[in-house]
């Protein structure tokens, strides 16, 4: 609809998406296998005990970002789960980890040859993998791949603009019952940004 919307009023605009949204996309694909084996295999939801459950929040995290130590500690664990859990959250992670090394060639000016072998690289693993999840992240990926494209060779991301939305929707639920509009419009700007702290005078 966003797409479609863009198409019509800015026909000759070039869209890029941002890479943060994908990194979230990939980690909830991740979470969505995680969740679904631990209850084919064991009957309920993952809790604590629950080895794969446990590894949640390390799962999503990237691997660069992760210590030697660490990341050798999360592969073991993987392995030493019962097969039907183990294999499958391992493929979803590896899958998660080529797209993130993917857009990781963004702002480095990458070649026609780096994309195509990340690109290979994460749709072999999705398609090798077997898993309904991953192949449904492989053809999002497919379809807006002119935009990660864009991105590839931009490096734009609205991250900025992201985090003033999130200030200001965290300013919005404080004020919540506020009857003076203006004063929950001066407190946004107050939040978001210093130089206008200088010109909160409603006038």
């Amino acid at each position: 609809m966003f797409k479609s919307a863009i198409r019509q009023a800015l026909p000759h605009a070039q869209l890029v998406v941002d890479h943060f949204h994908l990194v979230q996309l990939a980690n909830a694909t991740l979470t969505e296998v995680r969740r679904r084996v631990t209850i084919q295999v064991r009957g309920r939801r993952g809790r604590k005990g629950n080895r794969e459950w446990e590894l949640r929040n390390r799962l999503t995290r990237n691997a660069s970002s992760l210590s030697e130590q660490h990341l050798a500690e999360l592969q073991a664990d993987l392995k030493l789960l019962p097969k039907r859990i183990g294999e499958p959250i391992l493929a979803a992670w590896n899958a998660k980890e080529d797209l993130l090394d993917l857009l990781a060639l963004a702002r480095t000016y990458p070649t026609r040859g780096q994309i195509v072998e990340a690109l290979c690289q994460f749709y072999t693993r999705c398609g090798e993998s077997g898993l309904p999840e991953l192949a449904r992240l492989a053809t999002t990926v497919q379809t807006w791949l002119p935009e990660i494209l864009a991105f590839l060779h931009t490096g734009i991301t609205n991250a900025g603009s992201e985090g003033t939305n999130r200030v200001i929707k965290t300013v919005a639920r404080d004020a919540y019952g506020f009857r003076n509009p203006v004063n929950q419009r001066l407190r946004t700007r107050c939040a978001t940004t210093r130089r206008a702290r200088g010109f909160l005078d409603p006038r």
